[in-house]
């Protein structure tokens, strides 16, 4: 008798409790520091404006980040807490959403684990959580987007709720800051691809074939495109009641060209700005803050972990390399999420771009290392798959003074981090 099918366990429960634990250690410390940092001076009083129907400031992003971050004031007052609370729940939402993504994605149970360690350790999502920017949240909706295309064609019986959350969740992304709007179409193109490759004769209504059977090419979209758009649309609606804004006037259109306007206007040039390449590298770091606050030398410092952001690079290539080759889906997607990302800002006509930027890509990167750890574990490799995800929670552990803007013990402390040049 043939042996039966091997059918791995869904690692949900402790999916939940490493986005719990994640939450738990991102949010000690929140509070600090007790004034606004970065660039919380230019979004914190964009969402007091908001409550208060006031001036239309921040004027060169859309409005839903900024709504949230004003929803945190509104709950818990305009203070620390409720500045990042809302920041710390979407990061929690995005490494949840990112392994599920990985799990619907790869039907692994080690590599969906194996990647929320590498997120959680890998110095950007904790930074990013822990600062009211606008950054975290398009980043938690892509997450649960991913997560719930990859749903859909994974379980189909389920795939019609689930391409209407990607949609929303989509939308949602795209106002939360432009630069989801590369990745917001990608789940469309890919549903007319595999559709085109099923050779269906209705191409635009038949409802069979990949990559959710039971919804036809039409339907699919309204949920991936028509959907989006009428959410980020309904997103602007507050914008009425601003005062100085095109939008009650003219309309939502001229609303978009002064935005388009502010975000490619020429800057003047800045002592932390980096390209792609210094990204990629993690050559380029950024200090968010370092000066005495709240009685103490503190710090934070936006870096990637320098070994998975490394050991990304060739995970990239393996997967590039295997994944159309062995019909690998997840490979292949990891390789599209981080070109698509990645390669917006080859091309974006922004005159200072900074390392937060590679914040997308950088999910994507360390996919495709948890993909090729992965492999490893599989192939009998295990004690050094578990010696890379170690070595990144110590890595970790070095930095999190850093991370978490815990004092220090004075103004050179800074050099016990500062491993390059560029990190200075």
């Amino acid at each position: 008798m043939s042996q039966a099918p091997a059918q791995p366990r869904d690692p949900l429960g402790l999916s939940l409790l490493m986005a719990l634990a994640f939450t738990l250690l991102a949010g000690l410390q929140l509070t600090t520091p007790s004034k606004p940092f970065f660039d919380e001076v230019h979004y914190l009083p964009a969402a007091r404006e908001m409550l208060a129907n006031g001036s239309y400031i921040n004027r060169e992003h859309p409005l839903l980040g900024k709504e949230l971050i004003a929803l945190g004031i509104a709950i818990f007052g305009n203070n620390p807490l409720g500045w990042r609370v809302f920041s710390l729940l979407a990061g929690a939402l995005a490494l949840f959403a990112s392994m599920r993504a990985m799990w619907f994605g790869s039907l692994s149970r080690f590599a969906s684990l194996a990647f929320g360690l590498l997120l959680a350790s890998g110095f950007m999502l904790f930074v990013q959580s822990r600062i009211a920017m606008l950054d975290i949240y398009m980043a938690a909706f892509l997450c649960v987007a991913t997560w719930q295309f990859a749903g859909a064609i994974r379980e189909p019986e389920t795939g019609r709720w689930r391409l209407i959350a990607t949609g929303a969740a989509l939308g949602a992304a795209m106002a939360s800051k432009w630069n989801a709007i590369p990745l917001a179409i990608v789940p469309g193109i890919a549903f007319l691809l595999a559709r085109l490759s099923a050779g269906r004769r209705r191409l635009l209504t038949s409802q069979r074939g990949i990559p959710v059977p039971g919804v036809s090419l039409l339907e699919a979209t309204l949920w991936l495109g028509v959907l989006p758009l009428a959410v980020y649309a309904a997103t602007f609606i507050p914008a009425y009641h601003f005062r100085d804004t095109p939008f009650a006037t003219q309309g939502l259109i001229e609303f978009h060209r002064e935005m388009y306007a502010l975000q490619t206007q020429v800057l003047e040039p800045h002592p932390y700005q980096s390209n792609w390449p210094d990204w990629a590298l993690n050559l380029r770091a950024i200090w968010y803050l370092y000066e005495a606050v709240d009685g103490a030398q503190r710090g934070v410092l936006l870096v990637g972990n320098p070994l998975t952001m490394m050991l990304g690079l060739p995970a990239l290539i393996w997967c590039a390399l295997t994944g159309n080759k062995q019909r690998q889906w997840a490979r292949i997607g990891v390789v599209a999420g981080y070109a698509v990302s990645l390669g917006l800002w080859l091309f974006a006509s922004k005159s200072v771009q900074f390392y937060y930027h590679y914040f997308l890509p950088h999910f994507f990167l360390l996919g495709a290392l948890a993909l090729a750890l992965d492999a490893l574990w599989q192939g009998g490799h295990r004690k050094l798959a578990l010696l890379v995800l170690a070595a990144s929670l110590v890595l970790f552990a070095y930095f999190y003074p850093i991370l978490s803007a815990a004092a220090l013990e004075g103004p050179q402390s800074f050099l016990n981090w500062s491993w390059i040049d560029g990190w200075r």
